[in-house]
Parts: structure tokens; sequence; C-alpha cells
């Protein structure tokens, strides 16, 4: 009798995705570390590139994989694990983007405003990041997703078809509207 190990076993390894991913779903941890052991650093590698650095890439890897780990029942289709493991990671790296921790500036405002601690130039810095946040927050869903991938997360205009499922003509419309709102609602602080 062979007992359940915490590591994937090597046989595993030659398991396909469907089936590691049923297994997965009936609770063998094994199986979902397989399929991790797999596709994690795709994952992380994807998410950093939304979210910009490989700490908080780190971060959200885990807590995605924490959540597709709770959600593995929610699974319609276990050959298509691999699709909805990125999907999830990238809900993840998206509400990252969207709900940054109070310690992180947005980079693209880091290199015109050097941050100082004097109560006016955190103040107008408060204010620039309210003001774009509220630019972004303006935007309807899809063109904010373009700008962020496009702008935060620097992908690629093919990229961001493939993550959005939509052509590429497309892509640069959404990117050229989004950004033409955020130029006309931030000229004041130009």
């Amino acid at each position: 009798m062979s007992s359940r190990r915490d590591t994937p076993s090597p046989d595993l390894d030659e398991i396909s995705d469907e089936i590691l991913a049923e297994r997965a779903i009936s609770g063998d941890a094994a199986a979902f570390e397989a399929l991790i052991a797999r596709h994690g650093a795709l994952i992380r590698a994807y998410v950093s590139r939304i979210v910009g650095s490989l700490t908080d890439a780190d971060d959200v890897t885990q807590e995605a994989l924490y959540t597709a780990w709770r959600r593995l029942p929610e699974l319609r289709d276990p050959a298509a694990v691999k699709p909805w493991l990125m999907r999830v990671a990238s809900r993840h790296a998206f509400a990252h983007l969207r709900h940054p921790p109070p310690t992180e500036a947005l980079p693209i405002l880091d290199a015109a405003y050097p941050s100082t601690m004097e109560p006016e130039n955190v103040a107008v810095r408060n204010a620039q990041l309210t003001a774009l946040a509220d630019a972004l927050e303006a935007l309807p869903e899809q063109e904010r997703r373009c700008w962020l991938l496009r702008e935060v997360g620097e992908l690629s205009y093919d990229d961001i078809a493939k993550e959005l499922g939509i052509p590429r003509s497309t892509v640069r419309g959404k990117l050229a509207r989004a950004r033409a709102s955020i130029y006309a609602q931030m000229e004041g602080w130009r």
C-alpha cells in the first residue's frame, strides 16, 4: 500500500493536464501540485508582466493558485485547466492593479515626480494619483484593461488582443480612446 506524498511523484509528470485536473478536483493535492509544477512558471511570468514587479507577481501568483485550488470544483472542462488557471491569475493580477498596496506608486508617475515626504509634495502626488484613478475608473472596462495591459503591463498589441480575445485593430482603437480620455481628464496636471 503506497502512502500519499506532499510532493508530485515522477509518475504524475507523464499524466495529461486533463487527468491531473480531474484528480485534483477529487481532492488529490499531489495532482494539483503537478499542475502547478507544470504551469507555475508561465503563470508567474504572465502575472509579472501585468503587475510589473516580480515581488508582487509572487504574491499575486500565490493568491491566484490558492483561489484556483479552492475553486477547482467549478472547473467545467478539466482538459482546459491551463487556460482556466491563466484566467484566474489574470483576474488576480488586474485586481491587484485596481487596488495596489498603499505603499506603491503607479510606475508612470515615478519618473515625473520624485518622491519626497514634504507635506505639499505628498498632497499633490495623492491628488494626481486620485485623478488618474478616477480617469481610469471612468473608462469602459475593456478600454481600461487595454490601457493597463499596455502602459503598466507593457504587453504588445498582439498579446493584449490574445488576452482579451479581440482583434489587434480593436486593441489599437480602444487604446487610442483610453489615452484620449485620460489625457483630457488629466489636462490640469500637465
